[in-house]
């Protein structure tokens, strides 16, 4: 992880460009954001949505791993690429609008495939973030991290349905809790007797320990009201089998409906997850790629400032109530 002892000052125009930041958090969550180097693998729309919250944060470096190519559907979803970036390397034709949001922070494009990468690559990185993965290559990646010492992430999106997913081995931070405290009244600067509560906001150092993304995709007793697990494995697996997602053009098909069968068995679901199921789960939708790429980039934010308690460990964006909900699994 970063340096937590990062006294390296800003300059003026860090200080001037970050100053409502610094505001919010902190100088020194500022200068932790500054020091960290960030991988993103996968430049769909929902990575384009994580490129950009941490980008506009102040990182050190973002670095942008996809060998795959602009097609409609990004054009559609994927506000980095320009329309006639179409049939281009995603991370290559993302790159100069990105440099744009923030002059400030360096920002790579790597067009190699992610399997060619070796673990040394993932050494370079303070966090590593991945989307468009299947099963197998997170758990590679989220391997290599933990051998590391390296902050893992992983999400995505299909339609109105969305996860982020961390594994932060054990993490420090610090939050702000309100506390009530006993305080006696004062007339004319002295006390009078009487007592009073008032609350005050009080910095506290806290930690969490998480757990592998395997353990998450494995897991047991899970919370009511979870359903939408369900349907993370349901398409996670499609995408392990198939070696792509769900198309619009499938709708109609029974293709996505055939791998639920194989969870709603496993798992004794019943009808518990039809409904899910008959929502929009193909391509990515912009707004969708908004709020769950929000929500990651605000993860990764809050990771590397050390700022606040971070979610533990699952977050997904349930497409019948789009409503968000955190699971805490395998802990």
């Amino acid at each position: 992880m970063v340096d937590q002892k990062n006294n390296s000052e800003l300059t003026d125009a860090e200080a001037e460009l970050y100053d409502r930041q610094i505001r919010l958090w902190g100088l020194e969550s500022q200068k932790r954001l500054r020091a960290a180097s960030v991988l993103l693998v996968g430049l769909n729309g929902y990575g384009a949505e994580v490129a950009k919250n941490i980008i506009l944060a102040g990182v050190k470096s973002v670095t942008f791993l996809d060998h795959r190519q602009a097609t409609t559907l990004d054009i559609c979803s994927q506000f980095l690429i320009p329309q006639d970036q179409k049939g281009q390397n995603r991370a290559q034709a993302s790159l100069q609008r990105a440099k744009n949001l923030n002059p400030m922070v360096e920002v790579i494009a790597d067009p190699t495939n992610i399997d060619e990468k070796s673990e040394e690559y993932f050494k370079n990185f303070d966090v590593i973030s991945v989307t468009q993965c299947t099963i197998e290559q997170m758990k590679k990646i989220n391997t290599i991290c933990r051998k590391y010492n390296k902050k893992f992430f992983a999400g995505d999106v299909w339609g109105t349905f969305g996860f982020t997913f961390a594994d932060l081995i054990t993490h420090e931070f610090a939050e702000d809790v309100v506390q009530t405290k006993k305080v006696r009244e004062l007339e004319d600067g002295e006390p009078t007797g009487k007592e009073k509560f008032e609350k005050i906001s009080v910095t506290v150092k806290s930690f969490e320990k998480f757990v592998p993304i395997e353990k998450v995709l494995d897991a047991e007793n899970l919370p009511k009201d979870s359903e939408a697990y369900y349907l993370l494995l349901t398409l996670l697996n499609f995408r392990e089998k198939h070696k792509r997602d769900p198309l619009p053009n499938e709708r109609n098909a029974s293709i996505l409906k055939d791998e639920a069968e194989a969870v709603i068995k496993k798992y004794k679901l019943g009808e518990t997850i039809n409904r899910l199921l008959k929502s929009d789960l193909y391509g990515q939708i912009s707004p969708v790629c908004a709020i769950v790429g929000g929500v990651m980039g605000q993860e990764i934010i809050k990771t590397v400032s050390q700022k606040e308690r971070p979610h533990n460990n699952l977050f997904v964006l349930n497409p019948h109530t789009l409503c968000g909900q955190v699971l805490r699994l395998s802990s």
